[in-house]
C-alpha cells in the first residue's frame, strides 16, 4: 500500500460535533420545528387580523336590520342569497359581518381579562414567593378562598348587580383568574430566591424592588407569557357563557356566546345560526392552547417538540 492509498474521510456524525448552534438559533429550530405552535400561532394570527381590519372585511353594517331578509339561509343552502353568504339571523342582519366584528369582542375581553389576572396573580406571587413568612400565608388563605367559590356564579352575580358592559366583564372575568398565575410565580420565585445570583445581588446592596425587577422577573417571562396565552382561551370562554346566559355583552354587539344564545331557539331548523358561532369559538380557543402548549415545549429546558 502506497501513501496514495491512504485517504481520510470524516462520518457525519464528526461533521455534527463540529456544529455549534447559538441559543437564538436553538430557539428558532425549536419554535420553527414545532407544528402545534405554527398552527396555534398562525390561527390567532388571522383572527387579529381580521378583528383589526373587520370594517374593510365586512360585507354589511352587523347592526343593519332588515326584516325582509331574516332568517335567510347560508349560500350553501337552498334559498340562500349571496348578498349574504353566511345567511342573516332573526332581525335580518348579515351574520358573516356579526362572525367577523365578534372577533373584536372576543379578543379584547380575552386580552384585557388575560391582563388584570397577570397584573393580580403575578404580583400576588412573586410577594408570597420572595419574602415568605405572613405575607405567604396571607395569600395563600385569598388563593384557597378564591378556589372555593364558584368562578361563574360568581361572575354571573357581580356583572347582574354593576351592569353588564364589556369593561364590566373585562374587569370580573380577569378579577376571578388570577390563581394560576399566582401559583406559578409563587413556586418559581421560590425556586430563584435561592440561587446565586440573587444571594450575590442583595450581598451588593441590591433592594428587594431592584431584585425583584431586574432578577426574578426576567427569569418569570416565559412562564408568565405560556400562562397568559392559556388564560387568553379561558377568558374567551368565560366572556362566551356569560353572554349566553344573558348577564354578559347585550345586543346589539356581536358576540359569538350571545350569538349562539339568540340561535338556539332555531338551533333544530337553522343549526347554522349556532354552529357557526360555535366554530369561530372553537377556533379561537384552540388556537389559543396550540400556542400555549408549543410555548410551554420551546421555552423548557429539553425543547420538547411533540
Amino acid at each position: 500500500m502506497t501513501s496514495t492509498d491512504l485517504s481520510f474521510s470524516t462520518t457525519p456524525a464528526d461533521d455534527e460535533a463540529q456544529i455549534v448552534l447559538t441559543p437564538g438559533q436553538i430557539f428558532r429550530q425549536r419554535l420553527f420545528g414545532h407544528t402545534g405552535f405554527l398552527i396555534g400561532a398562525g390561527l390567532i394570527l388571522v383572527i387579529v387580523v381580521i378583528a383589526i381590519f373587520a370594517p374593510l372585511i365586512a360585507p354589511h353594517d352587523p347592526y343593519a336590520q332588515s326584516l325582509s331578509a331574516r332568517m335567510l339561509p347560508p349560500v350553501w343552502v337552498e334559498g340562500g342569497n349571496w348578498d349574504y353568504l353566511l345567511g342573516t339571523d332573526q332581525n335580518g342582519r348579515d351574520y358573516l359581518s356579526r362572525l367577523i366584528y365578534g372577533t373584536r369582542v372576543s379578543i379584547t375581553i380575552g386580552i384585557g381579562a388575560a391582563t388584570v389576572g397577570l397584573l393580580i396573580g403575578v404580583t400576588l406571587g412573586v410577594i408570597a414567593g420572595y419574602f415568605g413568612g405572613w405575607a405567604d400565608h396571607a395569600i395563600s388563605f385569598l388563593l384557597t378562598a378564591q378556589l372555593a367559590l364558584p368562578g361563574l356564579l360568581l361572575a354571573m352575580a357581580l356583572v347582574f348587580i354593576i351592569g353588564p358592559s364589556i369593561w364590566v366583564v373585562i374587569g370580573i372575568v380577569g378579577v376571578l383568574h388570577w390563581t394560576y398565575y399566582l401559583v406559578v410565580t409563587r413556586a418559581a420565585t421560590q425556586r430563584i430566591r435561592s440561587q446565586d445570583f440573587v444571594a450575590a445581588a442583595a450581598a451588593s446592596g441590591a433592594s428587594p424592588r431592584q431584585i425583584i425587577w431586574h432578577e426574578i422577573m426576567p427569569n418569570l417571562l416565559s412562564a408568565i407569557i405560556v400562562i397568559f396565552t392559556f388564560e387568553l382561551g379561558i377568558a374567551i370562554l368565560a366572556e362566551s357563557s356569560l353572554s349566553f346566559l344573558g348577564v354578559g355583552i347585550q345586543p346589539p354587539t356581536p358576540s359569538w356566546g350571545l350569538m349562539i344564545a339568540e340561535g338556539k331557539q332555531a338551533m333544530f331548523y337553522r343549526p347554522w345560526l349556532v354552529v357557526l358561532p360555535g366554530i369561530c369559538l372553537f377556533l379561537l380557543v384552540i388556537g389559543a392552547n396550540l400556542m400555549g402548549d408549543g410555548l410551554r415545549d420551546i421555552t423548557s429546558p429539553e425543547g420538547r417538540n411533540e
